[in-house]
């Protein structure tokens, strides 16, 4: 024990030193309103931006699911004069590339490219006409239209699909964070295009934008390429209330299908990402389930009773309460059998939190592993991002293992007791066994 306590000291101090010289972040408000976070980085030549908007699924409606989405994915299919064709040839000419990412609170796009001259040039030309001149053509949209409603009726057969949409409805029921990214079927057919001009008019504001900016450039270049990016956007930003979600009513779904193994959900509201209680959350999690083979779900269900092949458990904070999920898998005849097992560990580790042991060793793997969490550029303009749209301590990254190190039994404990009701649960079984 010792000696492990030892190791974790020295891990600890080695890493946080690091970490606190290498992401000196600086930011600042550019003339066009967007925030703007920057890490100037000379190792590689290569330019890493995210360009982010309070644009997530939870800002559709019901009658309009998946427009959020769908404005997001045409963004890059036509733009400033060019055809998605062009748009694709441009950044593949230069060697860069363009991405997104999209959940319930943000909507995000992303431009990797060289930091020389003529390939930035040509890159930031192409991401600039993406985010401020999109065109959203009626043929492009109709096409992207019956592909994602493909996808939906697809989707809509698998069960671990039908699993977590059925989880999502019952764990939020009218509160936007209910709302599947991609749309339901009916709403993304009845979607027009003056429904995503509109949308992004609202959404897409300069007001509202965090740009991030990593890489082989000056501030000052940093500055220019942030104003270029956002200074054609609306200056107004759009009211996005999005009111606290409440705890659901403890339910549990068993739905029949033919697959061989049954799904098991369970969820609860779970943590907002500015929670006090994030870090206890985090580090009892990893000990709950999060922590692969030595987490306590995975030693009592599939290691001493053979009841699932792996079981996991997660958090993912939104600007809300994100849901707290366990996940596993099993034989339809065990599913009874497992679903109480874990509702019991679950219950007994609320009432209890971690032992010492356990605690150690969770702060031992999350500190070990958080290099490896920032070992790359493209890694950590993700985690800028998220400081930025969140509006989290500019030092969160620096201070990220001091806080995990600092975590007791007591404070996990006390968190999850607060945060996790075990009682009030939802849960699904898709797979069910059919009783006879």
């Amino acid at each position: 024990m010792l000696v492990i306590r030892f190791i974790f000291i020295v891990l600890l101090g080695t890493y946080a030193q690091w970490a606190l010289a290498a992401l000196p972040i600086q930011h600042w408000q550019s003339p066009s309103g967007a925030k703007v976070l920057f890490i100037e980085s000379r190792d590689l030549p290569i330019l890493d931006i995210s360009v982010d908007f309070s644009a997530g699924s939870s800002t559709d409606t019901l009658d309009k699911s998946g427009r959020a989405g769908l404005t997001l994915y045409l963004l890059s299919l036509g733009a400033g004069g060019l055809s998605e064709d062009q748009i694709a040839k441009a950044i593949a000419d230069v060697g860069a590339q363009l991405g997104a990412h999209f959940d319930q609170d943000r909507a995000g796009l992303t431009l990797r490219t060289l930091s020389s001259a003529r390939e930035r040039k040509q890159a930031l030309d192409i991401f600039g006409r993406v985010i401020q001149y999109p065109e959203f053509a009626a043929s492009v949209m109709e096409r992207e239209q019956a592909r994602i409603i493909a996808g939906l009726q697809e989707a809509d057969t698998k069960p671990d699909n039908i699993a977590d949409r059925a989880l999502m409805k019952m764990l939020y029921g009218s509160h936007p964070y209910a709302l599947r990214g991609s749309g339901e079927i009916e709403s993304v057919s009845a979607l027009r295009r003056e429904d995503l001009i509109s949308f992004y008019r609202a959404h897409y504001s300069a007001a509202d934008a965090v740009v991030s900016i990593m890489g082989d450039l000056s501030r000052a270049e940093a500055a220019a390429i942030a104003e270029s990016l956002t200074k054609e956007l609306s200056p107004s930003k759009a009211a996005n209330i999005l009111t606290a979600v409440t705890a659901p009513v403890s339910e549990t779904k068993r739905i029949a299908h033919p697959a061989t193994q049954s799904h098991i959900l369970l969820a609860y509201p779970g943590l907002r990402r500015d929670d006090p209680d994030y870090f206890p959350l985090l580090v009892g999690n990893h000990v709950l389930g999060g922590g692969g083979f030595t987490s306590r779900l995975m030693n009592e269900i599939r290691q001493k009773r053979g009841l699932a092949y792996s079981v996991h458990s997660h958090f993912s904070p939104l600007k809300q309460a994100g849901p707290f999920e366990i996940s596993l898998q099993t034989r339809k005849e065990q599913s009874e059998e497992a679903l109480t097992l874990t509702r019991k560990i679950l219950a007994d580790f609320v009432v209890e939190g971690p032992k010492e042991k356990e605690l150690m060793e969770a702060k031992q793997n999350i500190i070990g592993s958080f290099p490896l969490r920032i070992d790359s550029n493209k890694k950590i303009i993700g985690y800028l991002a998220v400081i930025g749209f969140y509006n989290l301590p500019l030092t969160y990254l620096d201070d990220y293992l001091k806080a995990v190190s600092n975590v007791t039994v007591a404070q996990i404990r006390e968190a999850f007791q607060r945060r996790i009701k075990p009682e009030g649960m939802v849960a699904v079984v898709v797979g069910a066994l059919e009783k006879k």
